[in-house]
């Protein structure tokens, strides 16, 4: 028997269960670095990682409602679970804070903040879809998404990079996000033995495909990020129509297409 009593452990409150979400995550601040190396870079990217382990800690704190049908902790258990997850949350702000603060001092164009700015909104909608248990619907999938991507943006201008080569990084991991979410919706209802909508797959994949060429328009150099972009539209209209992997598989499928468009488009900056 388990005993009802037994002390939360800190895995059970500081790791998050949205195991996909840690190649967007990082992706961008990879990508920010890559594009105009800094120390400011390095810690945006840091500041990106508390910030998504932040999800599950400041979740458990401030939500109000069960989900339909979940079983609430004894009273004992539920404390404990609060407390914990409380101090992981303000340990994680803290540490997000003077990654900020840091990135302010090092940088080397104080423009970094406004991708920021641009971005506040959009983690504040993603946040509150969290706060009523509904993570996993795909508006707030794709905007919190969009929104992290924007730490590209805020590394390569921390980095000295120019306007429009911030702007087309975060277009292109954009373009990543409109295309990969809906396929990756798509693919785990195949694994449940569901029939997926198209229509949602569809429409990313325009959007990234769009969004993608806007990049390059604004900026030449990221042409070869584009490229991938459509590689990765391509590879992943070609697995919709074999049967579904395991959700393992697809995770790290995921990965590499996010890192092959993030070397992609490095490549394409540097060479040109």
């Amino acid at each position: 028997m388990t005993n009802p009593r037994r002390k939360p452990t800190l895995r059970s409150v500081a790791m998050p269960a949205e195991h996909g979400g840690w190649g967007l995550t990082l992706e961008p601040g990879i990508l920010g670095v890559l594009l105009a190396p800094s120390a400011a870079g390095v810690l945006l990217a840091v500041g990106a990682v508390l910030a998504f382990l932040l999800r599950t800690p400041l979740r458990l704190v401030l939500l109000r409602q069960l989900r339909p049908g979940e079983r609430a902790p004894t009273t004992e258990v539920g404390q404990a679970r609060k407390q914990l997850a409380s101090q992981v949350a303000i340990a994680e702000l803290v540490a997000i804070g003077f990654a900020l603060a840091g990135a302010a001092i090092l940088a080397r164009d104080s423009n970094w903040i406004w991708p920021l700015v641009v971005a506040m909104p959009m983690f504040a909608i993603a946040f509150v879809y969290d706060l009523r248990s509904s993570s996993r619907h795909i508006v707030a999938e794709v905007i919190g998404s969009v929104a992290v991507a924007s730490v590209a943006a805020m590394g390569t201008l921390a980095g000295g990079g120019s306007g429009a080569l911030a702007l087309g990084a975060w277009l292109i991991l954009g373009a990543r996000v409109f295309s990969s979410i809906p396929h990756v919706r798509a693919q785990i209802q195949r694994i449940h033995g569901r029939e997926p909508a198209s229509r949602p797959g569809i429409i990313g994949d325009l959007a990234a495909v769009w969004t993608a060429a806007l990049a390059v328009l604004l900026e030449p150099s990221l042409t070869f990020g584009a490229a991938a972009i459509v590689v990765l539209v391509v590879v992943q209209r070609i697995t919709l129509a074999r049967p579904p992997r395991p959700a393992k598989v697809l995770g790290v499928r995921q990965m590499i297409l996010g890192f092959a468009v993030v070397g992609a488009t490095a490549l394409g900056a540097w060479l040109s």
